[in-house]
């Protein structure tokens, strides 16, 4: 039997998968496409005045049946009529709710896009205006501070791509954050989280020494480029020199993102008894950070990806407790993870509530409502759940188009 084929309405079952051929706002059903329950939904299908839907066997616990006759025991009118009512009442309150989250994100959006015109400014005043630089660094972080430690409900959002010539903000902006979050979490005092803010913000500024014809080469690095690129954390360190209020605490950080705890790391082979707790945890974001967006040789990685690969093949290399509070952190489902439902719909992860990781903010594929309308809904507050997480090129192309997976992740911080 083919997939979506026509069904009679007279014919549908309880286990049935099906589509409603009608715009959303048409029913009171919360999605167009779902398994049928009971058969007081297949009355209320029956009083939209529709003869046929399209039925998905792949997802349907049982084929539909063959005569008009059924043997389930049909809800009265008054039954339906309340069901309906109420039905019709919670979808309107997940309308509402959905505008929130749509609020709450376009928010963080703001907030974010001004964290990157604030990143751009500084980076490009600490030749000519270190110390200003610096102190509107010191501002951003304080902010961004007071924002983790003063709220109880903080939500780490999906942002829109970056442009190509604003990874290196993105990149910066994510590993702060990131790194600041797990700090807190950590309980390290308010200066530990501040001072590892600041010198992520600043770790790759060293880049900018690198020739964009290296930095950009989408073919393999010969090893005197490959080696030129390692030392672009002293880079950063000899930038910063011309700072002299930039923190010295910071410098060990920015120097050591990429050294490892077995001395494999560079730029200097550094092993675990030269680094500080700082410089280990900026590793582990820094590393996670650039599995998931990845180089212009080497494809990123999905977040849930990145994270398996953290944990089964750093466990020399990275601090595994702080590789251990990433993943309890981010969640089975970080930002930017594409799910498939227990409804058998396909969605992106769009936000994690840092209080209730199995409950992420998802927005779903439903391919009768308009891409710009797509729902996003809270999964605490449906009677869904996700069955598992899978690449982004394994999704039909018109669910593709329709999720837009982001090909560079950028993390936004904001309330849920």
């Amino acid at each position: 039997m083919k997939k979506n084929q026509k069904v009679a309405v007279e014919q549908l079952e309880v286990g049935t998968f099906i589509r409603l051929p009608i715009s959303w706002k048409d029913h009171p059903f919360m999605f167009s496409s779902f398994k049928i329950k009971n058969t007081a939904q297949i009355e209320l299908i029956k009083g939209l005045g529709l003869k046929d839907v399209f039925f998905d066997p792949d997802k349907s616990d049982v084929e539909p049946v063959t005569s008009a006759n059924s043997a389930q025991p049909l809800p009265t009118e008054e039954e339906l009529n309340a069901l309906k009512a109420q039905m019709l009442s919670d979808k309107s309150a997940k309308i509402d709710e959905q505008k929130k989250l749509k609020r709450d994100l376009r928010k963080t959006e703001q907030q974010f896009e001004r964290s990157v015109a604030m990143m751009r400014s500084m980076v490009s005043k600490v030749s000519s205006r270190p110390l200003n630089a610096v102190n509107e660094a010191k501002e951003l972080i304080s902010n961004i501070t007071n924002m983790l430690l003063h709220s109880d409900n903080l939500a780490l959002h999906l942002m829109g791509d970056a442009k190509n010539d604003e990874h290196i903000y993105h990149h910066s902006l994510n590993v702060a954050m990131l790194c600041m979050l797990m700090a807190k979490e950590l309980g390290w005092s308010r200066e530990e989280v501040e001072t590892i803010g600041l010198g992520a913000l600043f770790h790759d500024i060293g880049k900018l020494k690198v020739p964009s014809t290296i930095l950009n080469k989408r073919v393999p690095l010969s090893t005197p480029e490959e080696n030129f690129i390692k030392q672009h954390p002293l880079m950063s360190i000899n930038f910063l020199k011309l700072a002299d209020s930039f923190p010295e605490e910071a410098k060990p950080l920015i120097a050591n993102h990429h050294e490892y705890l077995d001395g494999s790391g560079y730029p200097q082979g550094l092993k675990a008894d030269k680094l500080d707790k700082l410089s280990q945890l900026i590793a582990v974001v820094n590393e996670y950070d650039n599995l998931c967006n990845g180089t212009n040789q080497i494809k990123g990685k999905p977040p849930s990806v990145a994270l398996g690969l953290l944990y089964k093949n750093y466990n020399k290399k990275l601090n595994t407790e702080f590789v251990g509070k990433l993943i309890k952190m981010l969640g089975i489902y970080p930002p930017g993870s594409i799910v498939e439902l227990s409804s058998g719909q396909f969605a992106m992860v769009m936000s994690v509530n840092l209080q209730q990781l199995l409950f992420p903010n998802i927005v779903v594929y439903d391919q009768l409502v308009p891409k710009e309308q797509a729902p996003i809904i809270n999964l605490e507050h449906h009677n869904m759940s996700i069955v598992r997480s899978l690449p982004a090129a394994a999704l039909p192309k018109i669910i593709h188009d329709y999720l837009n997976p982001r090909d560079k992740i950028s993390f936004g911080i904001g309330s849920n």
